[in-house]
């Protein structure tokens, strides 16, 4: 109930101010296409806003907003403050300004928003909850294919978990042309082929390459995710809801070897498949019945009509035909293509690149040889059954659980304590402090699963250094996701691409060396390693984020590119 609550009450709506475009009239200010193009399009203000803006001279900066209204007084002047709408309460300016139209994502009812939020954190779920069905059947593919559990895992687990990166930049360029929905549609329609081809694949060789196929394809919502929460949410509420987003795609690798592991110990990998066919399916039902186009071409002017409507335009939005007539008011496809290269060699992007493509990887590469460490017999593992693999993947459920529901409240509370001492202006890095949270439970969760594995210590040290370990993971990741996103306000697909493509480029490399390398010179040296690695990256780059990152905002912001 109170989960129920948070999702439908913690959203604050515009308040009732007088119409922009009503005063834009009564002021005469007419927007030039060289403003709508460079500002309002680049900083998500409402165009009628942008008039306003351009008249007095306002210029917006990534990385820092007026969140006072009292201080948006002081900066922008009372005739443009007075013009600003704000939350509910009337605490908060709105970021970006809402238009006037009943279209605008922003202006949907709380229940449309969180509906759309919780059908793309389902879809979310799907690349790793599938490619964690390898993980609850990986002795009985083992056994069927008559190979070993690492040649499974070297053939299909790691170069599917690889395929999750360059897919989601490829779905970022669709996107960016041809809107959220289809490309969310198509990529779940596609990727449930490939599923359904897992299940009846006849050979090791078509059951990998069904399986990289289907993580190329469905990796779509964990990309537009971050797009997503940005067109429907304001500011202030945006780090709240990516942390409930994220908590989807992190949990998700743990459910199918948790949940479906029970299962096949029992059963048949294929079944297990099955299963997870089954949720996709149900997944690409609520995508057709109930999920809209967020995506809303504010920096038109002036904006088109529907090129269709009712019915009509339900179909042909989901299909993707709306997206491409609209495509001629989009980037081109030059642009969509090189937006991604634009933004990765920025320093505090290609810094925090690192940093979660390490932490990240190394939680990754946990998931993948758990299952080898717990089921293989001494001296390698504990020697566990089927049912004791299984119940091992409980605790980092747990533990995600517990890092949403610490992480919607923690990153809130710091930046609302840290905007208040700084007059009411918010700068992007505040969003990094939470970052000194997570890194004391990673380094201490890795030690203690390196020293339980190699001293076959109780279970209970793998259920506090594993939980440990994650519950740290999902701090660090919204972190670096709210951060990234405030400094790039307008890039949120692009981050989220290449913070997905570090994050599995991580992964992927990880589970390579971990088990041969344990076997060589014990896992707590293997896990240590990883913990001091992790440790050495966060004081290096954090710390110098946090001096510099506002120079470097400036310095190598889009906007002087």
């Amino acid at each position: 109930m109170n989960e129920k609550r948070d999702l439908h009450e913690d959203e604050e709506s515009p308040s009732h101010t007088p119409p922009l475009q009503i005063a834009q009239q009564q002021e005469k200010v007419v927007p030039s296409a060289d403003y709508i193009e460079n500002y309002a399009g680049k900083a998500g203000f409402s165009h009628n806003l942008a008039a306003v803006a351009q008249a007095q001279g306002f210029k917006p900066e990534d990385g820092r907003l007026v969140v006072d209204p009292a201080e948006a007084r002081i900066e922008y002047g009372e005739e443009i403050a007075s013009k600003l709408k704000l939350n509910k309460s009337g605490t908060k300016v709105l970021w970006p300004q809402p238009s006037d139209s009943p279209d605008d994502p922003q202006n949907w009812s709380p229940r449309k928003k969180n509906i759309q939020l919780l059908i793309l954190t389902m879809a979310s779920f799907v690349p790793d909850f599938a490619s964690g069905l390898g993980i609850a059947g990986l002795f009985g593919l083992a056994e069927t294919f008559n190979t070993t559990t690492e040649e499974i895992n070297n053939i299909s687990s790691n170069w599917s978990i690889f395929c999750l990166g360059p897919g989601g930049i490829i779905a970022v360029m669709l996107i960016k042309r041809y809107g959220r929905l289809p490309i969310l549609f198509w990529s779940q329609f596609i990727g449930l082929g490939f599923l359904i081809g897992c299940a009846v694949a006849p050979n090791l060789h078509t059951f990998a390459a069904m399986r990289i196929l289907n993580a190329l394809f469905s990796t779509a919502p964990q990309c537009a995710g971050l797009f997503t929460v940005c067109d429907l949410f304001p500011f202030h509420l945006q780090a709240r809801k990516l942390n409930l987003w994220t908590m989807g795609f992190i949990i998700s690798p743990f459910i199918s070897p948790f949940l479906l592991g029970f299962m096949v110990a029992s059963s048949t990998w294929r079944n297990v498949y099955w299963v997870g066919v089954a949720y996709v399916i149900l997944v690409v039902v609520l995508i057709v019945l109930f999920m809209e186009e967020t995506m809303y071409d504010r920096d038109v002017v002036p904006f088109p009509e529907r090129p269709t409507q009712g019915l009509r335009y339900r179909i042909e939005t989901l299909l993707g035909v709306t997206g491409v007539k609209m495509a001629k008011y989009r980037c081109s496809w030059a642009e969509s293509v090189s937006s991604v290269f634009d933004l990765v060699w920025r320093p505090h992007m290609l810094l925090m690149l690192i940093y979660v493509g390490v932490t990240f990887g190394f939680g990754i590469g946990i998931n993948v040889t758990t299952a080898v460490f717990t089921g293989s017999p001494p001296p390698v593992g504990y020697g566990f059954s089927a049912y004791g693999t299984a119940a091992c993947y409980g605790i980092p459920i747990v533990a995600v659980i517990i890092g949403e529901l610490v992480g919607r409240y923690l990153n809130d509370a710091v930046a609302d304590r840290l905007i208040k001492r700084n007059s009411g202006v918010f700068l992007a890095e505040f969003r990094l402090w939470t970052c000194y949270v997570a890194i004391p439970f990673f380094v201490a969760g890795f030690v203690l699963i390196g020293a339980g594995f190699q001293y076959k210590l109780s279970v209970a040290a793998l259920v506090f250094g594993w939980g440990m370990a994650e519950f740290a993971i999902l701090i660090n990741t919204v972190s670096v996701y709210n951060y990234l996103n405030n400094c790039f306000p307008t890039r949120q697909g692009e981050v989220s691409a290449l913070v997905n493509f570090a994050r599995t480029m991580g992964g992927f490399a990880v589970p390579y060396y971990q088990v041969p390398y344990a076997e060589k010179v014990g896992p707590l040296a293997v896990f240590g390693m990883e913990a001091g690695i992790a440790a050495g990256l966060f004081i290096l780059i954090i710390p110098f984020l946090q001096l510099k990152g506002a120079s470097l905002r400036h310095r190598f912001s889009i906007h002087h590119s």
